[in-house]
């Protein structure tokens, strides 16, 4: 249950809570890999993270630069999928398809080739830790996108943790976060989402980056738990 010295590649490490797990892992001992799409936020992420720290700039999405990133990383011990970009909401007969195609593209086919090209490379004892989210137990009007992902990544966190075994594969699904993920709504909408959610939740504040970070850190510590769903939702399936 000691992440000291284990090496971590976190893709979508570069911000939210991919950078929080970056930096929480980092405190614990673990050298660490991020990769995300964009130079300038890699190297962001690189200055805020212990010397050491590595960075990789690749499309996600693209099967063959995602192939050859881990054929270059070699051996690890465990991998984070947290990469997402703003979430896309709105009514479903607004929802242009190809947006729809392209918002899988990364959040869903990223996890599936990452997993695809990774799992070779871990290290006996490791892991994958994907990322879901309440809403595809919770949704609200205008998320159907986020629910069909959210669905759909839990379930193939269980089914590669039969197909991968004795590698780990879990999954972190959390409530509303204060994240980029966000930045599609405007900063009214969006402060109005989070004070209201804040009110609804039996912990009366909304979720903070480093807070979901520990969920992570407990799947890559613990060595007895696979293809579970970790809910840390400030209680709003409860509500």
């Amino acid at each position: 249950m000691n992440l000291d010295g284990q090496r971590i590649v976190v893709l979508g490490g570069s911000s939210g809570i991919g950078f929080a797990t970056a930096q929480a892992a980092a405190q614990a001992g673990a050298r660490l890999v991020i990769a995300s799409s964009r130079r300038e936020r890699v190297d962001a992420a690189l200055a805020g993270l212990p010397a050491g720290a590595t960075g990789e700039v690749v499309d996600l999405s693209d099967e063959d630069a995602v192939k050859g990133l881990f054929a270059r990383l070699g051996a690890f011990d465990h991998l984070v999928f947290t990469a997402g970009e703003a979430l896309q909401l709105g009514p479903l007969d607004e929802t242009h398809m190809e947006t729809a195609r392209r918002f899988f593209d990364l959040r869903y086919w990223g996890a599936y080739i990452a997993a695809k090209y990774g799992h070779g490379g871990i290290r006996p004892g490791g892991s994958i830790v994907f990322t879901s989210g309440i809403a595809g137990t919770r949704p609200r009007s205008g998320w159907a996108l986020g629910a069909s992902i959210c669905s759909a990544m839990e379930g193939l966190t269980r089914a590669l943790a039969v197909e991968l075994a004795p590698v780990r594969v879990n999954i972190v699904s959390p409530g509303v976060v204060e994240t980029p993920l966000w930045s599609q709504m405007t900063e009214a909408d969006r402060a109005a989402l989070y004070r209201q959610t804040a009110a609804s939740l039996p912990v009366a504040h909304v979720g903070q980056a480093e807070e979901i970070a520990q969920a992570f850190l407990y799947l890559m510590r613990q060595t007895y738990g696979t293809g579970q769903v970790i809910t840390v939702d400030g209680g709003a399936t409860l509500v």
